[in-house]
């Protein structure tokens, strides 16, 4: 009975001990080592000075999370020329305190934010293997034109009127300014694809042809939004919402992206084309979880610090 069933006991032991370390690590230590990636982008007019810009997203804050609080108060101290939020601030609705607490230092930039669903809405329980099930039957999102009944609704209103007495620029389906240093700044930006909430044809036009550079916003980089913006001209498109993969495999990638978008350009710079037009796309992978699933594997946390240059 030993020999016939022990190597396969020890075997299976074996397999149960290393997926409980990879989930201690996954939760106790990778979705906490939070990193400052750093990208150059050859996007402005020739001749012009290059821009900083910090990226934040998918902040996704629940009570009590010190060291992510911390970490965001620091960004500042990177001194940006502006920031912009793509979404998904709360994770919580009892969080918009220390979601506006962890960003107080960088409301005292410039800045222009977009929402994501989680702003709106809480996040429900799931079996994370339904992103998989859902990627095989090409779902995602929304699919009808409203949530499930019975959904937390968070209170994104108490985030909105913060950010806008700070400064910062609405970008729900709408336009927006900046005006840093002699420079007019303008972007376009979208409520969130992910949750339908996305109206192209309110803020349509292309870029401003009276700004000194235009760029794009959205929270979920779904491929209609991004090909309104490409076919439009807009040179860069900053989005969040896919987590980087969140659980990815070591030397493979992401399995997911939560959206349409392929999973090669799940994060990080990549570009878009459509209608012979070419943008670049940076997706962040953001610096947060769904609460119920606070496990990130092969894809750390993250803001981002873009330095957009003159084009060659």
């Amino acid at each position: 009975m030993r020999a016939r069933y022990g190597a396969p006991l020890k075997i299976g032991a074996g397999i149960a001990a290393v997926g409980a370390v990879g989930i201690a690590y996954a939760a106790g230590f990778e979705a906490r080592s939070f990193r400052l990636r750093r990208v150059t982008v050859p996007v402005l007019p020739r001749g012009m000075r290059p821009l900083r810009v910090l990226q934040v997203s998918d902040i996704h804050m629940v009570r009590g999370q010190r060291k992510k609080r911390a970490w965001l108060q620091s960004l500042a101290g990177l001194r940006p020329d502006f920031v912009v939020n793509t979404g998904d601030n709360l994770s919580d609705p009892e969080g918009v305190p220390e979601v506006l607490d962890a960003l107080g230092p960088l409301l005292d930039l410039p800045g222009v934010y977009v929402f994501g669903s989680n702003d709106y809405y809480g996040p429900k329980l799931r079996n994370p293997a339904l992103y998989l099930l859902e990627k095989t039957q090409g779902r995602h999102g929304l699919n009808g034109n409203a949530p499930a009944v019975g959904v937390v609704h968070n209170p994104w209103e108490d985030i909105r009127d913060a950010f806008d007495a700070a400064g910062w620029v609405d970008l729900n389906n709408a336009r927006g300014r900046l005006k840093l240093e002699g420079l007019d700044l303008a972007f376009t930006g979208l409520d969130d694809p992910h949750i339908k909430r996305d109206r192209y044809d309110a803020v349509a036009g292309g870029p401003d042809c009276d700004a000194d550079f235009s760029m794009a916003v959205v929270h979920a980089p779904y491929i209609r939004s991004l090909d309104a913006f490409t076919a439009e001209g807009y040179p860069l498109v900053l989005a969040g919402h896919t987590h980087g993969g969140q659980l990815c495999i070591p030397f493979y990638g992401a399995l997911v992206t939560n959206c349409d978008l392929d999973t090669d350009r799940v994060k990080g710079l990549s570009t878009h084309e459509t209608a012979g037009r070419v943008s670049y796309l940076h997706v962040s992978a953001g610096c947060g979880t769904n609460r119920y699933t606070p496990v990130r594997f092969a894809c750390p946390p993250e803001a981002t610090l873009l330095t957009l240059t003159a084009r060659d």
